[in-house]
């Protein structure tokens, strides 16, 4: 059974990133059935006054007990987060298994994982997660084991060791992430000595992420109908129409409401988005929620640190055109055409993908310089240098040389000088 309390007062009923409880819990259903668990029923809970022993009125607590038992259901999922109190008590009054929001998402991603990075990530997520169940969650963990014969205090309860246990395991598992944090820089410097120019895919979860990808570079990432489908980052290298190659980066998908724990554990993952030079927001623009979803991707952005400068200038790649009536497509082609960020497309039938290439031809043309460069008929290798690493503009060959005007990115005008020292740029020719 799947639960979701619409809080009628305090902080939590603020936050509903604009959609309806009946939506929000259709999304938890779609979480539940994502990792094959048979929903019996879900429902929605008008929470008044939150109460700290059960979250819900007494009234609730026993008219959902007795649609347990009717339904023989086993196991409780609550679209909210729960005290180590709260599901204590609400596993002693329904005699099933309890879990929260936090707890569902956290078995999803120990699911998905794929990479030791995702495990480990997935790993510390959860020990964070269940360090702050230790509190009063199972009786069993108030049991001591004595000290040395009469000598000190009682010794150290199973709690604590419980804790001590869990804190030695985050601090090898945060050391084991710098690593991998490491690594990843010294990919993203490789990268740029390359250099190709890297395009982050974010957006909310089930936008079509995956399948974008697969289309665009003809891989096989697993792509489904299906929340959190992949988790795993992947790159691969894909062709523009100018000749230009970039990396196409595909990120984990965002949800409401991400827990704190994975927002930490992913950072070392989801700074690829930060060091990407074209960011695409992937909007599943059929869902009758798009609006609110793009507010919770937005608002993970923010606590990564991608501010609005960032956010203004990503494209939103509005997904599944296909599912729109005829009306509903012809407003949105009418709406891109007066915003150039906007880029109506559909993943699944390939419809407006060679705009949104060309597009990004654009953008990563803008933050390109002119430079011209009088080379000697001889110097052949630094003219095929130009011509495989930048846009040739304009070619004028005379009977002592060729002059070719090249737009080209900053690091490479950089790394050309310094390969073709004798190539020198005619006076006031860069632009």
């Amino acid at each position: 059974m799947v639960i979701h309390p619409a809080f009628k007062t305090g902080p939590r009923a603020q936050y509903s990133g604009g959609r309806s409880p009946e939506t929000r819990l259709e999304e938890a259903c779609g979480l539940a059935r994502a990792i094959d668990l048979n929903v019996a029923a879900g429902e929605v809970v008008r929470v008044g006054d939150p109460k700290p022993n059960t979250l819900m009125g007494m009234g609730n607590v026993e008219r959902i007990a007795a649609l347990i038992e009717a339904e023989e259901i086993g196991l409780v999922v609550f679209d909210a987060a729960l005290t180590p109190v709260q599901q204590r008590n609400l596993e002693t009054e329904w005699k099933v298994k309890v879990i929260d929001r936090t707890g569902l998402i956290l078995e999803i991603f120990g699911e998905r994982a794929r990479t030791r990075e995702g495990q480990m990530q997935v790993e510390l997520a959860a020990l964070s997660y269940q360090r702050s169940r230790l509190v009063r969650s199972w009786t069993h963990l108030e049991r001591q084991r004595g000290g040395f014969g009469f000598i000190g205090g009682p010794g150290e309860s199973q709690i604590e060791m419980d804790r001590r246990l869990i804190d030695e395991r985050i601090v090898r598992i945060k050391k084991d992430l710098d690593d991998v944090k490491r690594t990843r820089a010294l990919h993203r410097q490789a990268r740029k000595r390359v250099p190709y120019p890297v395009v982050a895919l974010v957006g909310y979860t089930n936008a079509g992420k995956s399948t974008l990808f697969n289309r665009l570079t003809k891989a096989s990432v697993m792509a489904a109908d299906l929340l959190f489908a992949t988790l795993d980052p992947t790159m691969r290298r894909v062709g523009l129409p100018s000749g230009r190659e970039i990396i196409l980066s595909d990120t984990v998908g965002f949800i409401s409401d991400l827990p704190t724990e994975l927002v930490a554990a992913f950072r070392a993952t989801l700074e690829e988005v930060l060091e990407a030079d074209v960011i695409f927001h992937v909007r599943d623009v059929a869902h009758p929620e798009t609006d609110g979803q793009k507010a919770d991707v937005e608002a993970v952005l923010a606590g990564l640190g991608i501010g609005h400068e960032v956010t203004d200038a990503m494209f939103e790649v509005l997904n599944k055109t296909d599912l729109l009536e005829a009306a509903e497509r012809d407003a949105l082609a009418a709406q891109a055409a007066r915003d150039p960020r906007l880029r109506p497309i559909s993943a699944l039938t390939g419809e407006g993908l060679d705009a949104l290439l060309a597009a990004i031809d654009t953008r990563l043309s803008a933050q390109r310089q002119t430079v011209t460069y009088p080379l000697r008929h001889e110097d052949g290798a630094a003219m095929a240098w130009l011509y495989a690493h930048g846009e040739v503009l304009e070619r004028k060959d005379d009977d002592e040389r060729t002059e070719i005007t090249v737009r080209l990115a900053p690091e490479d005008i950089q790394r050309f000088e310094r390969q073709f020292e004798h190539a020198q740029k005619s006076e006031g020719e860069r632009r």
